[in-house]
């Protein structure tokens, strides 16, 4: 009975010491790393999403306005640069490597702005079928990763909030001493907000009677 009782103590000791370390917050570190990573997942998810969408959009306004070569050639570039950049969940924690991949994405963001600008020019291309598919569907994927950008961030500083305050500071300093805060997108100058793809025009005014 001694022996049972023994035993007894000793698990309830290992029981108390594991729900008191979770209490503490031992693992709110990995469990919101873990979640800043999900977030981050989704951006990349949206970016290629628009990056899909692209070659389909340069070649149909191509078919309409091939003179738009400029244009054309930005747009291409850009999906190049935006798309050779390599990204993982480690990106999230390296500034350089970071900011490198925003860039990119933002400099796709603004050509596409001056693609989609280029419909007002050409009745044709604005009425057809497939461009207005392609520019709906473009237009919904720039407010996914509008959104998917701001819960990243709010995952994120949650995330860097909990390295930095107590108790779980205590924590990030001992058991997790390799994890680094996350780093978040700011918004430029040039990207305050998702690039316009809907340029309807103004009717013209009407003339003055005679």
């Amino acid at each position: 009975m001694n022996r049972f009782a023994k035993t007894a103590a000793r698990i309830a000791l290992v029981v108390s010491l594991a729900a008191g370390l979770a209490g503490c917050g031992v693992n709110t570190i990995p469990t919101q790393d873990e979640a800043t990573k999900t977030a981050w997942a989704e951006v990349q998810n949206q970016y290629q999403r628009r990056a899909d969408l692209v070659p389909n959009l340069v070649a149909t306004v191509k078919g309409y306005a091939a003179q738009e070569k400029d244009v054309l050639v930005a747009v291409t570039e850009a999906r190049a640069s935006a798309t050779q950049v390599k990204v993982d969940a480690s990106t999230i924690t390296d500034p350089a490597a970071f900011e490198k991949y925003a860039a990119a994405q933002d400099q796709l963001s603004g050509v596409l702005g001056r693609l989609m600008m280029i419909q007002e020019q050409y009745p044709d291309l604005k009425s057809n079928q497939n461009f207005m598919a392609l520019q709906s569907q473009l237009e919904g994927t720039e407010n996914r990763i509008a959104i998917a950008r701001r819960d990243y961030n709010q995952t994120a500083q949650t995330y860097n909030t909990t390295l930095r305050t107590f108790p779980s500071i205590l924590w990030a300093k001992t058991m997790y001493s390799g994890q680094k805060p996350a780093v978040l997108f700011q918004a430029t100058a040039a990207a305050q907000s998702a690039p316009t793809v809907n340029f309807d025009a103004a009717p013209p005014a009407s003339a003055p009677a005679q």
